[in-house]
């Protein structure tokens, strides 16, 4: 151990904030519970913990009234939850620092640096409070007492309670979350450990032999889940009467592996948050390695061991730590350091190398393995419906989605157990024996060794589930090519051209990371492993898939989807959980393709991480969006550099003899083009064909389709002939043909809009809505934004509210405003605004929700919240508020030229929580004053009642708690809440 704190009194519980800056420990007072929130730098460098300058304790809270048994971090590190004997849970949150205050009490200079206050006090255990957790998105805070029931809180709306988890008939002393929510985990004193199901709050399971043997009784039994949630490891369990920590599999709820050695009853068991795979040696060539898992256990013995599951023995094991028994273990984000505190009053940091625990996988390949085992990765959300309901927060929301998945597909009932991804297995077979096979003959292979005293140890062998049958022999360097015999080439290539090909990743906001131990690839997974490669339009496609481009869609149009579908839709552990997403998580979307050269896109994948300025935008169906190749793209057909008088070109897609596309996913719609069918006199007739839900429509037109594009609603398609046709879903054709000037550089549909680009550089959207037809936009000429001679557009996209979007080259994103019938400024790469806005401490516990907005599209990342803010700390502060200010403010106007009304609420709330940290009255006022509106109806009044169709009223709802947080606004707080009230009544 690198460091020891030593605080008198005992500590029994420890936990570090995820970004790792700071740490909380709870337990005993002088004469009452005592939680403490320290600085991690003085335990990380010896040169911090003696500069008198860097505080080594940041705050203490004296509220407990009794001993405090657990302190948890929320996942985006908002919240500390903390539980003690006095039978509450107390959630705090970081307030804004008025100036040092000490200690109440302490005639020391014991001072507080940060000031943290207790937001809400969770009322319902009728005994000491003995473990918290916070379920993986923050929906949820779960406690459990010694009073036998486990209280679920609805942590959107503390302290409204969920439910009430009564089963145990003993003292209910730890609870884990599986990494995705789907179950919560409790251990008890009556000699079991139950998995209850988040779905219904129904047992989905009772587990006690391996408990039956327990005698006496451990302080805490803190139990863990892996992060890829196939395992589950208990505290306090025997194996022929030696003590253990039970391995629980998540497939049947099995319980024949288990860790052995410590001679005293294990206390607390807790995963590293990372997955690792075998260090590489400098030079030598890449070896494919089992990914694997680190876990440390705790004990009564006084000792620490530390677990890898690559490893037969543990990897270290370190005797008389402390004096007393251990009671908690926390692990840093990065997964290579350790704290672990005890009941003698002291806490242990632990440092750990690369070399000793092993390369931790990128996210790409962590979301590629949860790909395989919950048939999608958490990262990624698959239906609109996901965006508009936010987060799940109630059990009868909950349920009402699990019907929907159901009724969708009849598959699975929602507990199997064991059983997330029920695509229709496959029986594939590689090199001769089956799949099952090798899992079987995996098994066979389990490693047994006896120790001195005659027990059996057996090693947790990694099985990945190979039932799936999403197999792919190239783990995670491609898109796997299987033997054209092999029955997944198929449905391997039916997913290349027809399903989304280029699922993409962007940095996304929330810090706990997922992680699991399967060793094989999915097929899906691999088309997700397409980091930050362009949309490469292929002329000459690679000889494998030509071969094969005909037979890629079976004879029913959608069934090689629909087993992907299956897979996806009825995984309810990412579906339902999917609400808010990680900071470090990368949040990926299937994206509507639109081919630029109309082929099958075949797509290469660079390795490495994402350049900034490549940075790959997420996407629902909400936008269609293509990426054009830059000028010097291979592929496309561009004219020459023009004369000084002609007009700028955009490039244009060459024509191909078929393609097909998806262009949404709920429903499911496909097109497929075929060129020069048949020749009529003398002119060439080309067919487009439709498949909506299995339902096929198709249509003849007079020339050769350049381009094609589609939403739920409306498909278009541009010719050779500049020709631009709109019909509707059903194959209904709505508007006469449009004669376009110069021919189509990018064609967009979303919801009943349609949107072109021309190579000529002018933008047009008309809406195809039957009882409204026109045009929103007319040939408007992009010449005003592309001001420089090498600009040229390089994404392109249409909302769902039909306002047409183009990023630049230059990292400039315009939108076409047609209120204001003007080019706006929406994003900036360039912008220092953007960089050095620091509105950290504003961000609302539901940050992912906009990841997918259209302004979040087009910045591209997630704004992480100041990445150099922290670098400026030397930025004077009137000067960092200035520009937090000036960037939250464009944010705000930007969502509402996009008429994104999500991203505008969003924005909105932090830009009202950023005035009231920031004590800015003025702006406040007006803030309210436009959201009330005037009291008293009369005829002269402009106030629109809503905006965005978001009712501004219930906007100043939600502002007014934020305004009621800082007391120096009691009076405005009052006045618009008085005034709220009185409209009400009226």
């Amino acid at each position: 151990p690198d460091h020891y704190f030593i605080v008198s009194k005992p500590i029994f519980s420890v936990d570090i904030h995820p970004d790792g800056t700071k740490f909380a420990t709870g337990g005993q007072g002088e004469d009452s519970g005592k939680v403490m929130i320290w600085n991690m730098a003085p335990v990380l460098r010896e040169e911090d913990e003696k500069n008198e300058n860097i505080p080594k304790m940041l705050c203490q809270m004296d509220n407990h009234l009794a001993c405090v048994n657990c302190v948890r971090w929320s996942n985006n590190g908002l919240y500390l939850a903390s539980g003690g004997d006095d039978k509450l849970v107390m959630v705090w949150r970081r307030a804004a620092f008025i100036g040092p205050s000490t200690v109440f009490g302490s005639s020391s200079k014991l001072a507080n640096v940060e000031q943290w206050r207790c937001v809400t006090i969770l009322r319902n255990h009728t005994g000491d409070v003995m473990d918290v957790a916070w379920s993986p998105h923050d929906i949820w805070l779960a406690s459990c007492s010694v009073d036998n029931t486990i209280v679920i809180w609805n942590a959107r709306k503390f302290p409204e309670m969920v439910t009430c988890l009564r089963g145990h008939t003993g003292l209910v002393k730890g609870l884990t979350w599986d990494p995705v929510g789907k179950y919560i985990a409790s251990q008890a004193d009556d000699h079991s450990l139950k998995v209850w199901r988040t779905v219904d709050w129904q047992m989905e399971a009772n587990i006690t032999k391996p408990f039956s043997e327990c005698g006496g009784t451990t302080h805490v039994l803190r139990l863990s889940w892996s992060p890829d949630g196939q395992y589950l490891v208990s505290a306090h369990a025997m194996n022929n009467s030696g003590p253990t920590a039970q391995i629980v599999e998540r497939d049947g709820w099995k319980t024949n592996m288990d860790f052995v050695g410590h001679r005293k009853a294990v206390t607390v068991v807790k995963f590293n948050p990372k997955i690792f795979k075998k260090k590489q040696k400098n030079g030598s060539s890449p070896k494919p390695s089992c990914p694997y898992c680190c876990c440390a256990v705790g004990s009564k013995d006084r000792s620490l061991s530390v677990w890898l599951t690559s490893l037969k023995r543990p990897l270290v094991v370190i005797h008389d730590l402390f004096d007393k028994s251990i009671m908690d273990i926390s692990w840093t984000l990065t997964g290579l350091g350790m704290l672990v505190c005890s009941m003698d009053g002291t806490v242990a940091y632990l440092d750990f190398s690369l070399d000793e625990l092993g390369d931790p996988l990128n996210e790409e390949e962590k979301n590629s393995i949860h790909q395989n085992i919950y048939g999608k990765s958490l990262a990624i959300t698959s239906t609109e419906a996901q965006l508009s309901t936010t987060i799940i927060e109630n059990p009868e929301m909950l349920k009402y989605q699990q019907e929907r998945q159901n009724s969708a597909q009849t598959n699975t009932g929602p507990g199997s157990a064991g059983h997330e991804s029920s695509a229709p297995k496959l029986n594939s077979v590689m090199n001769g024996e089956s799949l099952e096979d090798i899992r079987k003959n995996l098994l066979k292979k389990q490693v047994e060794t006896r120790t001195a005293d005659g027990r059996r140890r057996i090693t947790p062998l990694c099985i990945a589930q190979l039932d799936t049958g999403d197999f792919s022999p190239a783990l995670f360097n491609s898109v796997p090519i299987l033997p054209s015999g092999s029955s997944m080439s198929n449905q391997l290539t039916s997913q290349l051209s027809s399903d989304s090909k280029n699922s993409r990743f962007s940095p996304a906001l929330f810090p706990s990371s997922y992680f699991l131990f399967a060793p094989c690839s999915s097929v899906k997974s691999s088309l997700l492993l397409t980091s930050a490669s362009k949309i490469e339009p292929m002329k000459a496609l690679d000889s494998r898939f030509t071969e094969r481009s005909k037979a890629t869609r079976p004879k029913d149009g959608v069934s090689a989807l629909k087993d992907v579908k299956a897979k996806e839709e009825t995984s309810s552990d990412s579906e339902d959980k999917m609400a808010a997403i990680n900071k470090n998580l990368p949040f990926s979307k299937r994206k509507p393709e639109l081919p630029m050269d109309g082929g099958e896109v075949v797509e290469k994948r660079k390795k490495g991480r994402p350049r900034k300025d490549k940075m790959p935008a997420p996407i629902t169906q909400t936008f269609s969006q293509v990426e054009l190749e830059e000028k010097h793209g291979r592929d496309l057909h561009v004219a020459a550099p023009p004369a000084p008088t002609a007009v700028l070109k955009l490039p244009t897609p060459s024509t191909q003899k078929a393609f097909s596309l998806q262009v949404s996913m709920e429903p499911s719609v496909f097109l497929e083009v075929e060129n020069e069918v048949s020749v009529v006199a003398g002119s060439k007739l080309s067919q487009l064909r439709c498949s909506r839900d299995g339902r096929d429509w198709n249509t003849l037109l007079p020339s050769s389709v350049v381009s094609a594009a589609g939403s739920s609603d409306v498909i278009a398609v541009a010719c050779e002939d500049r020709m631009l046709s709109v019909f509707s879903s059903c194959g209904r054709r709505l508007l006469p043909a449009i004669q376009l000037a110069t021919p189509v550089s990018a064609l967009h549909c979303s919801a009943h809009f349609v949107m072109v680009l021309t190579a000529g550089a002018t933008l047009s959207v008309w809406s195809g809505d039957v009882q409204k037809q026109k045009a929103l936009v007319k040939n408007e000429s992009l010449l005003t934004i592309l001001s420089a001679a090498e600009t040229t557009v390089s994404q392109s996209l249409l909302t769902q509210q039909g306002v047409p979007v183009v990023g630049l080259s230059n990292g400039k994103s315009y939108c076409f405003s047609s209120s204001l019938q003007t080019w706006t400024l929406i994003a900036d790469r360039g912008d220092s605004l953007v960089q050095c806005a620091d509105f950290r401490s504003c961000l609302s516990t539901q940050d992912a929700l906009v990841s997918s907005g259209p302004l979040a599209v087009m910045q591209g990342r997630n704004l992480n919240a100041g990445r150099l803010a922290a670098r400026l700390s030397s930025t004077p502060h009137h000067l960092q508020q200035s520009m937090t200010l000036a960037f939250l403010e464009n944010q705000l106007v930007s969502a509402l030229t996009l008429q994104s009304a999500q991203e505008y609420r969003y924005w909105l709330l932090i830009y009202a929580r950023f005035l009231v940290n920031e004590g800015s009255e003025y702006r406040l006022r007006e803030l309210c004053k436009e959201l009330l509106g005037p009291v008293h109806r009369s005829a002269a009044t402009s106030w629109e009642p809503t905006t965005l169709g978001l009712r501004k009223r219930e906007l100043l709802m939600e502002v007014l708690p934020v305004i009621g947080e800082n007391l120096r606004f009691q009076r405005l707080f009052t006045e618009y809440q008085d005034q709220l009230d009185l409209l009400r009544n009226k």
